[in-house]
């Protein structure tokens, strides 16, 4: 079964617009899990507009309590982030190139990124134990890429197909079946299989069929949104609901 994990960052973009403490991000990720939601993830950005460090090491205390929950941070492997990665430990890395000036992850690593620099990234993540996931196009290339790194698990980036799912007469038919071709190439080659980016309760079904193996799906933006209209814990009920289908 497909594992939800919440994105909490835009929690903090609430609370980080007034300043203060509120909306906390540890009381509303403690509405998720318990909600029964499998995971929470963070991307703390360098500029720290959304989540902070200090929000990373308060969820990781609040998840202590909750060990069946995996923790997962993610964002560019930069010599700051790195380090608290490994101080905190999560459950899952998950490593997001970062353009400059951008507002949210526009891309995965391209196929042709230099390999050996991630490589050790990659590696050093897991002697710690941490599970390192490479967010990467649905292309077989880049598959590929992210087995050459050592990595568990690739996430797909998935905003074309949420962008394909939205335009009318757009060819849905053949964006899933890019997504396929690289979930059963993972798969093949051992690797497990996230997706991630513009993904919400419409677009959510048609994917999780299509794809032959998806450990997991992380959704911040679109379920947050939604639980302004329907409650956090009842907006963490429907999602798990859909991929519990």
């Amino acid at each position: 079964m497909t594992k939800l994990s919440v994105n909490v960052n835009k929690i903090a973009t609430l609370r980080n617009s007034r300043g203060g403490l509120l909306p906390s991000v540890v009381d509303a990720a403690r509405v998720c899990v318990e909600a029964a939601a499998p995971g929470i993830t963070v991307h703390p950005r360098a500029d720290g507009r959304h989540i902070t460090f200090q929000d990373v090491r308060d969820l990781k205390d609040l998840l202590s309590s909750f060990p069946a929950v995996e923790f997962n941070i993610e964002g560019d492997p930069r010599p700051d982030l790195l380090t608290l990665v490994e101080s905190v430990r999560p459950h899952q890395c998950t490593l997001v190139p970062v353009r400059p000036g951008e507002i949210t992850s526009e891309a995965g690593w391209p196929a042709d990124t230099p390999e050996v620099e991630l490589r050790d990234i990659v590696a050093r993540l897991r002697g710690h134990g941490i599970r390192v996931s490479v967010f990467v196009e649905p292309e077989e290339s880049a598959v590929h890429f992210a087995q050459r790194v050592g990595a568990d698990r690739v996430e797909l980036y998935t905003e074309p197909y949420a962008r394909a799912f939205a335009t009318p007469n757009a060819d849905l038919t053949g964006a899933i079946a890019r997504y396929a071709r690289a979930a059963t190439l993972a798969d093949q080659l051992g690797l497990g299989v996230n997706a991630g980016h513009d993904l919400d309760l419409e677009n959510l079904p048609d994917l999780v069929a299509a794809l032959p193996r998806l450990d997991e799906v992380s959704i911040g933006h679109a379920l947050i949104g939604y639980a302004l209209y329907v409650g956090l814990r009842q907006a963490v009920l429907e999602y798990r609901e859909v991929l519990e289908a």
